[in-house]
């Protein structure tokens, strides 16, 4: 028999797309499940909940939900309008760029009232203004693009400036000379965004049109572009937002020692975000991105909601020439090597197939004017079409097994005969992925005074998987079905008042629909299976752990939420003397309307207790819990770029945050008072919220000091006070608390023939007990310090080297703690009181409570080379050496997640889940520079190259005798834990020693620790690194003037270097090692990054 499969497995492929509401008594698995979908504040319509059968066609109504914007006494609510009216309207994030300068002549006098028109080359939009007193002029809200610059002054001659780039997010100085009446004078500047920022504070990096669209993305998801940045890395094999889910790629990206739901996707200055874990509601059409840019820390004031990396994407836009591409990219298992551990045979020698995979990406974009120089419009579609195997292998019973009554035999007729052995099964299965995404986008030229952009996009999108892996079910057909509508919607008007003000006004909503249904409807009473469900929604699931075995469920579903985001901001820049002002706010409004049902789980600890209906453990939730939960927030910010020198310019900035605290629309929250031990409905007298702090100060100050005044060194430093808004899966879980849910839970110390199958949920009902989850009343927003220094050298023109320190510390992180957790084996709380006004009396088990008492720091050093497009040549190169540490590295409700010890959440600093000591990478486009045919010109090589160190992980035993659930680490007896790459018997790889065991002994590397808790401290071992190198090789052919076609090939993983994922690091005191210390898979088996080799072709017709 196989030993229980490995938790690392489970772990790879979670969906963060999934609602997790409730933990209670679940498993391990299926606390995963119930936090990974309600993250955020979101705004749905209806009256009435959804549910399973209701979920289409729903409208969204920003009146429905109470507007209790911040809940504060009338005076401070006030006064905090007054605040936001004053400054002018979040900080709506720059999709646009600024120009900006002095113009003076040639003895270096400055020149006043000069008149400059910036025209931008594609479109043939203007703008006009003049240089004040002092000579300087700036033009803001620019679309990034190339501009001419016309300069013009009494007594002067005409000087035209052409060909300087505008990226987003960044300000551009160009100083002008104008010569003496009588001369005209023309500068070229080289196309191409300047490789020195002689403005800014953050840590950033513009990650322009040439890279997202030529360099190699296995794909097309431009988030993987996030960790060329310095301070990012590539994302651990335990993460949750940063694996890649089937088709769509990954939702986030770890960067500068911040947790991956911190990092504030905007797209045209509108939030990106869902909300409900603050991940990317989805990744926009690589096409339509125009370029983004990253900025990774301590950024301006204009900035705010969340600690983490700002992504800025501007998307691409027409212009007065009509352009456009069709195109189709072809993956395939034939040219692909097989993944390290779907090996030709296995250890027994059966054969197995190769792992089907065939995608197809296609789809078209065309863009152009309407009406010439004022109307433009670009539109595109991508379709998605993939079918990937799923590897099966796992214990199943032997052949001939008898159960001990009929609802035994009847599941043991379902399962599958073993075929490898006498009780092991492989086979394989396929999981289907389906996409379609449209977008439009219309620019408006009213004049040289006034523009309009309006962006619109929407996905359809469609998966299907045999083995739900959210849960970890082992054998196919027991998945589920998961369709999707995504929409964005932005409207941006920019508006110029005088010569040196202009204003930047923005609405737009962003909107998920998604539900989650088995594939195999079964009423569990037809089974005789006594679990609370008397409705066709699916078989429990089912776990034998000495088989490795689960099947049935889902748990946790059918489930279903839908989440609109609606966003209002306003900023107004002006430039006054030496002072160039910013002002601006934000209101959001968000509303997360879902429902969730349960399958429940049993567990059966070895085969035989299965065959003889002896249930170790069982949880179920029944019934469809609906809930409506909607958060209102605002804020506003006040800066100032201060010129105090020709050389010195001093960034300031304040923001204030007012976040809302997470609202049930129906008063459908519970929490659990400590004070009185009781469960208090949230909106009762003294809990008229769930937690009170939302007002957050955040000062921002930096300088950016060009050492020599002529642009080539210059030191940039900055700090600033940032905090994170909570997220909407903070409070979901309360909605599961009785009344409102009844879990039903029962776990024995050794299976007993008590609890079956066919009595389980009246034996429960019989020994109720409750596990409610709750929030701290005194939590607080996590707060991040964070500090920079960089020193920018342009070595030549379009050549740029950065050699910089960032760091951070932050407090108040979230964490989840047991604060019903036995000390010296007593419970705090047995039992609610008896004047509870919810259960009163009722046996209290574990009371999982999110809480604000975590702390983290980060420290990097890092460097980097930028190579604008020039001779051909454009690259973009980093190397960071970080070291990040925490209490926990995720905002997780889930047992996993809590601290060895609730009553000492500081014994478990230590590193970080993503702390990562070196990353380098390397992303690059080389035209070769053949020239006389078609067949030797138009060759092109791209690449995308990341090397980092492993990522750390901790050894956990599984049996406790403390009374503790969750995380138990063992007693370390040695110091250092030798690593290796031989393989295991059963295929895997053997990477820790499997030197366990019940009490200290000769030979052994960890002991359990008995009653109390093992020394052995979090995050102490590091599993391999990550080796990736991605080509592409491309050959353009021109017909004519405007008609080329290309042809390309991309690698991904050109070396076929196996990028191994975390082993299975917990063990059974006692018990047979089965797979602890053992790799099972690559770090990303199920996604498109750290498999194995992979080869892709495509073909592309460009007008």
């Amino acid at each position: 028999m196989p030993p229980p499969r490995s938790r690392q497995l489970s772990s790879q492929i979670r969906d963060p797309n999934l609602h997790r509401h409730s933990l209670h008594a679940h498993s391990c698995r299926t606390t995963f499940r119930h936090r990974r979908c309600s993250r955020r504040p979101q705004h749905f319509p209806r009256t009435t909940p959804i549910d399973p059968g209701r979920t289409r066609g729903l409208t969204t109504s920003f009146s429905e939900a109470p507007m209790r914007i911040l809940a504060l006494p009338q005076l401070r609510l006030l006064a905090t309008a007054f605040f936001l009216v004053f400054t002018a309207l979040t900080a709506a994030a720059q999709s646009t760029g600024s120009l900006q300068g002095t113009v003076s002549d040639s003895s270096g006098a400055v020149v006043p009232n000069a008149t400059i028109t910036v025209t931008d080359t594609a479109t043939g939009a203007r703008r006009t203004v003049k240089s004040d007193s002092a000579g300087s002029y700036q033009v803001p809200a620019l679309t990034p693009a190339a501009y001419t610059l016309d300069t013009t002054a009494p007594g002067f001659s005409s000087a035209r400036t052409q060909g300087v780039v505008v990226s987003v997010g960044t300000t551009v100085t160009t100083n002008i000379t104008l010569a003496v009446s009588g001369t005209q004078q023309t500068v070229n500047v080289t196309a191409a965004a300047p490789v020195v920022d002689q403005t800014g504070i953050s840590v950033s990096q513009v990650v322009d049109q040439q890279i997202v669209q030529q360099a190699p993305l296995n794909g097309r998801h431009f988030v993987d572009l996030g960790s060329l940045i310095p301070g990012s890395v590539a994302a651990p094999a335990n993460g949750f937002l940063t694996q890649p889910i089937r088709g769509q790629g990954a939702l986030s990206f770890d960067t500068a020692g911040q947790r991956e739901d911190t990092v504030n996707f905007m797209i045209n200055g509108i939030n990106l975000n869902d909300m409900i874990q603050n991940q990317i509601t989805f990744q926009p059409e690589l096409n339509t991105v125009q370029e983004f840019k990253v900025d990774n820390s301590t950024f301006s004031a204009e900035y705010g909601r969340s600690s983490g990396a700002i992504v800025n994407i501007a998307t691409r836009t027409g212009t007065n020439q009509l352009h456009g591409e069709a195109y189709n990219y072809v993956r395939n298992q034939f040219f692909d090597a097989r993944n390290y551990f779907n090996r030709q045979f296995t250890v027994s020698g059966v054969h197995v197939r190769q792992s089907q995979f065939i995608r197809n990406q296609f789809g078209g974009d065309a863009g152009g004017p309407l009406w010439r120089d004022h109307t433009f419009l670009f539109g595109s579609y991508e379709g998605l079409r993939q079918r990937q195997g799923v590897a099966v292998n796992t214990g199943v019973p032997p052949a001939g097994s008898v159960g001990a009554d009929s609802t035994i035999t009847q599941l043991l007729a379902i399962l599958p005969a073993p075929n490898a052995g006498a009780s092991t099964f492989v086979s394989s299965a396929s999981a289907l992925a389906t996409i379609d995404q449209g977008t439009l986008d219309v620019l408006q030229q009213f004049g040289s005074n006034d523009h309009l952009h309006g962006f619109y996009a929407i996905q359809q999108d469609s998966r299907n998987e045999p083995l739900a892996p959210t849960v970890g079910d082992t054998i196919p057909g027991y998945g589920d079905s998961r369709p999707a509508r995504r929409q964005l919607l932005t409207v941006i008007e920019t508006h110029t008042f005088g010569s040196n003000a202009v204003n930047e006004a923005r609405i737009g909503f962003n909107r998920v629909h998604i539900t989650f249904t088995p594939t195999r409807a079964v009423n569990p009473t037809t089974f005789g299976i006594s679990d609370g469900i008397n409705s066709a929604i699916g078989l429990p699931q089912i776990t034998i752990t000495s088989l490795g075995l689960t099947f049935g469920g889902p748990s946790g579903e059918p489930q279903g939420r839908g989440d609109t985001l609606g966003v209002l901001s306003d900023t107004v820049s002006i430039l006054r003397g030496k002072h160039s002002f910013k002002f601006g706010g934000e209101y959001r409004r968000f509303l997360n309307d879902n429902f969730s049902s349960d399958t429940g789980t049993f567990v059966f600890s070895t085969l035989n207790t299965f065959l003889a209906d002896e249930v170790s453990s069982f949880n179920v939730t029944p019934g469809n819990r609906p809930s409506r939960i909607y958060v209102n927030a605002a804020g506003g910010f006040a800066a100032d770029s201060w010129k105090i020198g020709s050389r010195l310019t001093a960034e300031l900035g304040f923001r204030f945050e007012g976040n809302g605290t997470p609202s049930e629309a129906r008063n459908r929250l519970v929490l659990f008072d400590p004070a009185s031990a009781s469960l208090v409905q949230v909106g009762a007298a003294g809990f008229g919220s769930v937690y009170s702090q939302n007002y957050n100060y955040e000062p921002r100050v930096g300088f950016a000091w060009d050492l020599y005044g002529n642009g080539n060194s210059v030191l940039h430093a900055g700090y600033g006070i940032l905090y994170n808004e909570p997220e909407t899966n903070l409070v979901t879980p309360l909605s599961t608390n009785p009344p409102f849910a009844v879990p039903v839970s029962l776990t024995t110390s050794t299976p007993t023939p008590s609890l079956t199958l066919q009595n389980a949920f009246s034996q429960s009902q019989a020994a109720k007990s409750i596990a409610p989850t709750s929030v701290a009343r005194n939590f607080r927003n996590p707060q991040i310090q964070s500090w920079n220094m960089e020193m920018e050298q342009r070595v030549s023109a379009t050549l740029g080297l950065k050699l910089g320190y960032m760091g951070s510390k932050g407090t108040h992180m979230q964490m989840f703690l047991n604060q019903n957790q036995p000390i010296n084996g007593v419970r705090p709380f047995k039992a609610l009181s008896a004047t509870s006004s919810i259960d009163p009396g009722i046996a209290l088990t574990n009371v999982f409570e999110s809480a604000s008492v975590g702390n983290s720091n980060y420290n990097a050093g890092f460097v980097s080379v930028t190579k604008a497009m020039a001779n051909n040549l454009q690259f973009n190169g980093s190397y960071t050496w970080s070291h990040a540490l925490d209490y926990n590295s995720y905002n997780l409700a889930s047992t996993t997640q809590t601290p060895q010890d609730s009553t000492n959440p500081r014994g478990d600093y230590g590193p970080a889940d993503f702390d990562t000591r070196s990353h380098f990478s390397v992303s690059g486009v080389y035209t070769l520079p053949f020239k006389s045919n078609r067949l030797v010109e138009g060759w092109e090589i791209s690449t995308i190259t990341a090397l980092q160190t492993g990522n750390p992980f901790t050894v956990e035993t599984s049996l406790a005798n403390n009374g503790v659930v969750g995380r138990t680490r063992p007693n370390q007896l040695a110091g250092r834990v030798p690593t290796s790459f031989a393989l295991a018997p059963n295929g895997n790889v053997q990477y820790i020693p499997q030197a366990v065991c019940k009490t200290p002994a000769a030979g052994c590397l960890w002991a359990s620790p008995g009653a109390g808790f093992g020394n052995a401290r979090r995050n102490a071992q590091y599993y391999p690194g990550l080796e990736d190198v991605d080509l592409g090789l491309q050959k353009q052919t021109r017909f004519t003037e405007r008609l080329r076609f290309n042809l390309r090939a991309d690698a991904f993983n050109l070396i076929n270097h196996p990028n191994l994922g975390q082993p299975n690091s917990t063990f059974t005191p006692g018990g047979s090692p089965g797979t602890f210390g053992q790799i099972s898979s690559t770090r990303f088996p199920i996604g498109d990054f750290g498999s194995s080799r992979q080869l892709q072709v495509s073909a592309k017709l460009v007008f």
